[in-house]
C-alpha cells in the first residue's frame, strides 16, 4: 500500500471517530488500519504504534461474541478482573491490573463518566447494543487524564453513522433463558456534510436468586454477605433497561466539524437486601465537541459533556434513599504536528463533580468538587525510536494540587519486533463517599497515588501477533475504612507485579486470540495485613477465543479460566476457581439477516466471583439479526 493511501485511510478512521490525525501516526509501518485508537494518546494513531498495551473491540466483536452486556464482553481479558453479584444488570466492578475498582477512568464518547458518591462506572447499566467500539488501555495515564487513571483507561465509543450518503437501517431482536427479551432498532441518515442517527433499544430478564448468604446479627464477620435475615427474598432479581442513543454531525467546510451525540439508560434493578431491595435507575451522557482546522499542521477542539448518574432505592414500594450525581466536563486541546515524526499536544481540561444524597437515615448534604488542569504532550519518532512524554498539573477544591507525568520510549528491530519501555505516575481523588458520607467519610483524606514502570515485546510476522508486558506498580496512601477511627483513612499501600500475554492470529481455518495473565497484588500496611494478597484479584486468569467462517456459517467457542481469590482484606474468606466455556453458532441466511445461537457456561459450572453471590448456570440465547451492507 502506498504510503499517500495509508494517511488518507488514517484520516478517514480518524474524522469518523472524531479524532485527531497527526503526521506522525501515518507511517509506513501501519498495518492494521482499522484498528485507530485514541485513548492512549487523546490523538488518533494505529494500536500498533502505541507504547502502550492497547486492545481494541469493534462493533464486528460484539456481534461475533453474542455477549448480552458489557461485563460478560470483557470478561477474562488480560489485566481485567470483574466482581459481579448475580448476574445481568447486578452491580459490577472491574480491577484492572491488579489496581482497586475505582482505579479504573471510564469514558462515553471522550465524556467522563462514573458516580460520584460511590467512584465507580455502572458498567451494568450501559448497553452493549449502543456501542461501536472499546478501546482498553493498561496502565496508569493521569499524566493525560487526571485522577481515576492509575489502572488504566477505558473508553466506549457510541453507534456513528456509515461514511456513505444515504439511509441506513438496522434492528435485532434476542430471547433466551431466565426469561431474556431484548429488541433494538436504529436508522442513520447521512448527506455529503454531516448525519443524523437514532437507536433505540430494551432488554429484560427474570435473573437469578442471587444471594446465598444471610445477615446473623448474633456474628458480625456475615456481614459481608447479601444483608438478608435468613427465609426472605429467596426470589428471582429481575432487571429491566430501556435505553436511546442520538448523534449528529456537521462539516460545513474542511476546517470546521460540529458534532453532538447522548445515551440514555433507564430501568429496574432488583436485588437482595434488608435495608433496600429495588431500585430505578439513569444513566445518561451528553456531549458535543467542535474542531477547527487551522491547517495541515495544526488543528484545536473543544468539547463538553455531562453525565447524570441517578438510583432510586425502595423497599417494596417504599422510599428508602436517593442518590444523584452529576460531572461537567469540558476540554480544549490544541494538536501540532512541528515537523515531519514530530508532534505537540497541549490543553486544558475542566470537571465539576456534584452530588444529592436523600437518605432519612444517613442524611448527606448536597456536596460539588472543581477541578482545573493543563496538560502537555510530545510524541516522537527518531529512526526505529519511538518516544512519548507527558506531564499535567491538576488543581482541585478538594485536594489542592497534582503533577503527574509519564515517560515511554519504543524501538523496532529485526523483523517484526519491537521492544517499549514506560514510567509513569498516577493518582486517584477521594469519592464523597469516602469524604463525606456520615460515620465513615473522612475530609482530611488525601489522594491515593501510585508510581508504575512496565516492559513490552512484541512481534507481528503478518499472520501471529503476540504482545508481552511486564508491570509493577507501587501505591500510596490507599483509601480504606480504618476501625482505629471508625472512617476512611490513608493508612495503606500496595504493590502489584504482573505479567500478561497476548497473541492472536489464524490456526488452520480458525481465528485464534488468547490471553493469559498472572498478577501478585500485596497489602504493604503496617499492622496484621502486612503481605496479605489485596482482595478479589485472581493471581492467574486465561481465556481464548476459536472463530471459524464457513461462508454463510460461523462458529464460536470461548474458555474463560481464574484462579481462587481472597474475599477480605484478612485473607481468611476464600472464593475458589472457576473455568467456563461459551459456545456460538451463526447462519447468514439471507441478505443482511443473520440468526446467531449462543449457549454461556456451556457445562453449567457453579461458581462465584465474590463471596455469598451466584453466577447464573447455563444459559441460553436466540437472536435474529437485520443489518444491510
Amino acid at each position: 500500500m502506498q504510503p499517500s493511501n495509508i494517511c488518507l485511510r488514517i484520516t478517514a478512521l480518524a474524522t469518523a471517530l472524531s479524532l485527531p490525525s497527526l503526521a506522525f501516526a501515518q507511517s509506513d509501518d501501519a498495518k492494521d488500519l482499522d484498528n485507530v485508537v485514541v485513548t492512549a494518546t487523546r490523538t488518533a494513531i494505529t494500536a500498533d504504534t502505541a507504547l502502550a498495551a492497547v486492545e481494541v473491540i469493534d462493533r464486528k466483536d460484539i456481534e461475533q461474541s453474542a455477549a448480552r452486556s458489557l461485563p460478560e464482553l470483557l470478561r477474562g481479558r488480560a489485566g481485567i478482573t470483574l466482581v459481579n453479584q448475580g448476574g445481568l444488570g447486578k452491580l459490577s466492578t472491574l480491577f484492572l491490573r491488579g489496581t482497586e475498582s475505582d482505579h479504573t477512568l471510564f469514558l462515553v464518547d471522550g465524556v467522563r463518566v462514573g458516580n460520584a458518591t460511590s467512584g465507580l462506572a455502572s458498567l451494568q447499566d450501559i448497553p452493549l447494543e449502543q456501542l461501536e467500539r472499546i478501546e482498553i488501555v493498561r496502565g496508569p495515564r493521569s499524566s493525560l487524564y487526571g485522577a481515576d487513571a492509575i489502572g488504566g483507561v477505558i473508553q466506549l465509543f457510541t453507534r456513528r453513522g456509515s461514511g456513505d450518503a444515504g439511509v441506513r437501517g438496522r434492528g435485532q431482536a434476542r430471547v433466551g433463558s431466565q426469561g431474556l427479551l431484548e429488541a433494538s432498532a436504529g436508522v442513520d441518515l447521512r448527506g455529503a456534510r454531516g448525519g443524523v442517527g437514532v437507536d433505540l433499544a430494551h432488554q429484560s430478564t427474570d435473573g437469578i436468586n442471587a444471594c446465598r448468604g444471610f445477615y446473623d446479627p448474633n456474628d458480625f464477620s456475615t456481614a459481608a454477605g447479601c444483608f438478608i435475615a435468613p427465609g426472605t427474598h429467596l426470589d428471582r432479581d429481575g432487571y429491566r433497561n430501556d435505553n436511546a442513543s442520538l448523534r449528529a454531525d456537521f462539516a460545513p467546510n474542511e476546517a470546521w466539524q460540529f458534532e453532538a451525540q447522548a445515551l440514555r439508560a433507564a430501568g429496574h434493578n432488583d436485588y437482595d437486601g434488608d435495608y433496600a431491595d429495588n431500585s430505578d435507575i439513569v444513566q445518561q451522557v451528553v456531549g458535543g465537541s467542535v474542531r477547527w482546522k487551522a491547517s495541515e499542521a495544526a488543528q484545536l477542539k473543544l468539547s463538553v459533556g455531562r453525565n447524570t448518574d441517578t438510583s432510586d432505592n425502595h423497599v417494596g414500594s417504599s422510599f428508602a434513599n436517593r442518590f444523584d450525581t452529576t460531572r461537567d466536563s469540558a476540554s480544549l486541546q490544541g494538536d501540532f504536528s512541528v515537523a515531519t515524526g514530530h508532534a505537540l499536544t497541549a490543553g486544558f481540561d475542566w470537571l465539576r463533580d456534584r452530588a444529592d444524597v436523600q437518605d432519612p437515615w444517613t442524611p448527606f448534604p448536597p456536596v460539588s468538587r472543581g477541578n482545573r488542569a493543563a496538560f502537555a504532550q510530545y510524541q516522537g519518532k527518531l529512526n526505529a525510536h519511538d518516544l512519548q512524554a507527558s506531564l499535567r498539573r491538576d488543581d482541585n477544591d478538594q485536594f489542592g494540587g497534582k503533577t503527574t507525568g509519564g515517560i515511554a520510549w519504543g524501538y523496532g528491530f529485526a523483523e517484526g519486533w519491537r521492544v517499549t519501555a514506560s514510567h509513569a505516575t498516577a493518582f486517584k481523588a477521594p469519592s464523597f463517599n469516602e469524604l463525606y458520607y456520615p460515620f465513615f467519610g473522612n475530609p482530611a483524606l488525601r489522594p491515593e497515588s501510585a508510581r508504575s514502570s512496565e516492559l513490552s515485546l512484541r512481534h507481528d510476522n503478518g499472520g501471529w501477533q503476540w504482545q508481552l508486558n511486564a508491570y509493577h506498580n507501587d501505591i500510596d496512601d490507599l483509601i480504606v475504612y480504618d476501625t482505629a477511627i471508625f472512617a476512611a483513612n490513608n493508612i495503606e499501600s500496595a504493590r502489584i507485579r504482573g505479567v500478561e500475554l497476548t497473541a492472536s492470529g489464524r490456526l488452520g481455518a480458525w481465528d485464534v486470540r488468547g490471553q493469559l495473565g498472572t498478577l501478585d497484588a500485596r497489602n504493604l500496611s503496617t499492622g496484621g495485613n502486612h503481605g496479605k494478597r489485596l482482595p478479589r484479584r485472581p493471581q492467574r486468569s486465561a481465556r481464548i477465543d476459536l472463530d471459524r467462517d464457513l461462508g454463510d456459517l460461523g462458529f464460536g467457542i470461548s474458555g474463560i479460566a481464574e484462579g481462587a481469590r481472597w474475599d477480605d482484606v484478612a485473607n481468611t474468606l476464600r472464593v475458589g476457581g472457576y473455568g467456563t466455556v461459551d459456545a456460538r453458532a451463526s447462519w447468514r441466511f439471507a441478505a443482511g439477516w443473520t440468526l446467531q445461537a449462543s449457549l454461556v457456561n456451556a457445562f453449567d459450572r457453579r461458581y462465584e466471583t465474590t463471596a455469598y453471590y451466584n453466577q447464573p448456570g447455563r444459559e441460553w440465547s436466540l437472536s435474529l439479526r437485520w443489518q444491510p451492507r
